[in-house]
């Protein structure tokens, strides 16, 4: 996203298991690692031991287990998989409850690995760009509650287990996490990653997933897609000049959902690709280097 998306402050696999609890002996393997292997019947606790800030954590656990996480419970799929994300200000260490179907209780404790977060300096912005004024104000937050409310979706769908692709490619004008500050207001970290490609570009979904959201003209991010892959990870294309899919729509990996554009408070055409687990934002770019 561009600059005044970030501006504005509301827009919008990776660290897979390489250690276990006490079931397994550690494996100190940095992120982005293979998601565990699980087999039918698998017993074991399988979570990292390192996760970066702003990654999507893969763990294992005994098929019927409950999983707690920063106050979640988590549901794991039937072959015991579970997924969440970490924040870009997180700092650990993270705590894991899983309760087996015997009801044995164990606890994964995770380390962050904290990142190198950019941040630059903008003077002479126009104030209004800076912040909006009431009317323009209200209009963000309305439209922005909605695409919030879309994202607490909790389904057991396991889309997000699929090796994540490209929705375009270009050259990544934006990263995830690099925060501005214009005329001395700190504003919200980028919400994801920007990709420079030229208008009207496809935008093929990076994962299968169902469309949850779709609006061709929000203030902020004009054309707005969101997508969900099950188990609260969603991810969002904005800025689109044109939507091909709608609400409740199914969409299969490579499935083009809409065209790049420049819509919304952009400078210039591009796709702003951003995830989520539920309101927690995670790098695209980790998702995508993860092995498969």
């Amino acid at each position: 996203m561009k600059w005044l998306v970030v501006a504005a402050a509301i827009a919008s696999l990776t660290a897979c298991a390489s250690a276990a609890l006490t079931t397994v002996s550690p494996v100190t393997t940095e992120d982005p690692s293979p998601a565990p292997a699980v087999v039918a019947g698998d017993q074991r606790i399988v979570f990292p031991v390192t996760a970066s800030q702003g990654a999507l954590v893969f763990g294992k656990v005994p098929a019927g287990s409950i999983v707690r996480y920063a106050g979640r419970v988590l549901r794991p799929t039937p072959y015991g998989t579970v997924v969440f994300g970490i924040g870009r200000d997180e700092s650990g260490p993270l705590r894991v409850d899983v309760q087996r179907p015997d009801g044995r209780s164990e606890i994964a404790s995770i380390t962050v690995t904290p990142r190198n977060w950019p941040i630059e300096r903008i003077d002479g912005v126009p104030p209004a760009t800076v912040n909006p004024p009431p009317a323009i104000a209200e209009r963000i937050e309305r439209e922005q509650a909605m695409v919030v409310a879309a994202r607490e979706r909790d389904d057991d769908r396991a889309d997000f287990v699929q090796s994540f692709v490209w929705p375009v490619q270009g050259r990544i004008s934006g990263r995830f996490g690099n925060q501005r500050i214009y005329n001395g207001s700190p504003k919200s970290p980028h919400s994801g990653m920007d990709i420079a490609v030229p208008q009207g570009t496809p935008v093929l979904a990076p994962a299968a997933g169902i469309v949850t959201f779709a609006n061709a003209d929000l203030y902020l991010t004009g054309g707005t897609v969101l997508l969900d892959h099950g188990h609260g990870v969603s991810s969002n294309f904005l800025h689109l000049s044109r939507i091909d899919v709608k609400v409740g729509d199914r969409v299969e990996q490579g499935q083009v959902i809409g065209a790049v554009g420049a819509t919304g408070r952009a400078t210039g055409p591009h796709l702003h690709w951003g995830m989520n687990w539920f309101d927690v934002r995670i790098d695209p770019l980790l998702v995508l280097e993860r092995k498969p």
